[in-house]
């Protein structure tokens, strides 16, 4: 899976006011690529991260999955890409506090339907160390852990690429330091892409590549 962005401009505004979060990107994230984000707050990191990821379509210039622009295809075709091809993990960990951790986990398969989806979201929660914990709830896990159930649920579809906004930010150095490891293992032994956006460059250094963005712009 090859996701391109060229020329990419993304403005956002409301009540006449206006601003440009992203200004005239350009680059390429393929299937096994490990890319880091950097810049500091307010600089267009996640913004840019949402356009890789088709969560937002771009104001101008496109985005293209596997050479399709994102403006030729439908919500719905969109809707199935992010569900089916792009996992996201994200620094609040976005997990349903009534639902357990396998419940929580299954979610993605409920949506599409997914054979033996209970199997699968088992064998998710076992890849990031969490096989003892299904029965668990958000509250019951600690804040490593709550992250690794959300990257075993943005795994669980078999992503091409995982796309992670600051996933150390609200842990304390050693979670940190366990769930960089546990995703850079993800993207060593399924050879998925992984984009992490951060502004913590010890995180950045470990990425085999990188881009700076400042007032939404790539230096």
């Amino acid at each position: 899976m090859i996701i391109e962005l060229k020329k990419v401009s993304k403005q956002y505004g409301q009540n006449g006011m206006s601003f440009w979060a992203v200004r005239d990107a350009d680059f390429r994230v393929a299937t096994g690529d490990f890319l880091s984000i950097v810049g500091p707050s307010g600089s267009g990191k996640s913004s840019l991260l949402h356009l890789v990821g088709c969560l937002d379509r771009p104001t101008s210039g496109s985005v293209l999955v596997d050479g399709v622009a994102v403006d030729r295809l439908s919500d719905a075709e969109l809707s199935h890409v992010r569900r089916d091809r792009i996992g996201f993990v994200f620094q609040q960990f976005y997990l349903n506090d009534a639902m357990t951790a396998l419940q929580n986990v299954l979610l993605p398969l409920e949506l599409a339907r997914t054979k033996g989806r209970v199997e699968l979201a088992r064998a998710a929660l076992a890849d990031v160390g969490l096989c003892d914990k299904e029965k668990s709830y958000p509250s019951q896990l600690s804040g490593g852990e709550q992250q690794r159930c959300a990257i075993a649920r943005a795994l669980v579809n078999s992503p091409e690429i995982l796309l992670a906004d600051e996933p150390t930010g609200s842990l304390d150095s050693e979670s940190g330091k366990s769930v960089l490891q546990l995703m850079e293992c993800l993207h060593t032994t399924r050879g998925l892409a992984l984009v992490v956006v951060t502004h913590d460059p010890t995180v950045a250094a470990r990425a085999q590549a990188h881009i700076s963005i400042h007032d939404g712009r790539i230096q």
